[in-house]
C-alpha cells in the first residue's frame, strides 16, 4: 500500500475554521467520487513538523492508494468534476504545501485510529534491514504501522510511525513527534 502525503496550511488572512471546513468538504466529495486505486483519505492536524516552512498549524493529508499507477487517476479526480471546486476552494487558500509518497513498510493501515505520530530517519551506520529489525517489536504491535518514503516532492522526514498509543522508540533512535489531531478520516 501506498499513501500520497501532502502538508499545507491556510494563508494568514484566511479563517482557520472556514479553511478546515473547505477541506473536509473536498475530502467527502473525493470520497463519494473515489478514483481507481484509491482507498481513502485520513486528515491531521498538526504543529511542529520541522520540515515544514511554517510554525503555525499545517494540514497533513494521506491518500491511501492501491500502488504508485493509482496516482493519476487520483490527481485527475482531485482537480476535475464534482472534486474540481472544493479542491479549488482549499488550494486558493492555501499558503503553501509539500508533498511525499510512503509506502507502509510494517504493521497495518489504521490510519484512522492513530492518535500519535513518531517522525523519524534511520540512525547513521544502521543498515535497512537492522532498522526494521530494531523495529519490528513495535510494528509487530496493534495499531501500530511504520512507513517509509518512497519519493519527495519537498524536505521531508524519511520515516512515520503511526500509533493508537504512546510508544517509546529503542535506545539509539530518535524521533520528532509533532502535535497531532485528527480532523478527517
Amino acid at each position: 500500500m501506498l499513501a500520497y502525503v501532502f502538508w499545507h496550511w491556510p494563508q494568514s488572512t484566511i479563517d482557520p475554521n472556514n479553511y478546515v471546513d473547505h477541506l473536509i468538504d473536498f475530502h467527502q466529495t473525493l470520497a463519494a467520487n473515489k478514483p481507481t486505486g484509491f482507498h481513502h483519505s485520513v486528515v491531521f492536524r498538526i504543529r511542529g513538523a520541522s520540515w515544514l516552512n511554517t510554525n503555525d498549524e499545517a494540514y497533513e493529508e494521506w491518500y491511501l492508494l492501491d500502488d504508485s499507477a493509482a496516482m493519476d487517476p487520483l490527481n485527475e479526480a482531485a482537480v476535475s468534476g464534482a472534486c474540481e471546486e472544493p479542491h479549488n476552494k482549499v488550494a486558493r487558500e492555501a499558503a503553501d504545501g509539500i508533498g511525499g509518497i510512503y509506502r507502509l513498510r510494517a504493521g497495518q493501515e489504521e490510519l484512522s485510529e492513530a492518535r500519535y505520530a513518531i517522525w523519524l530517519s534511520k540512525p547513521a551506520g544502521v543498515s535497512y534491514k537492522d532498522f526494521y529489525t530494531t523495529l519490528q517489536p513495535l510494528t509487530a504491535q496493534p495499531g501500530v504501522a511504520l512507513w517509509g518514503r518512497q519519493m519527495t516532492l519537498g524536505p521531508t522526514t524519511e520515516f512515520c510511525i503511526h500509533s493508537r498509543n504512546l510508544i517509546a522508540l529503542p535506545p539509539g533512535y530518535s524521533g520528532l513527534q509533532p502535535q497531532f489531531t485528527l480532523v478527517y478520516s
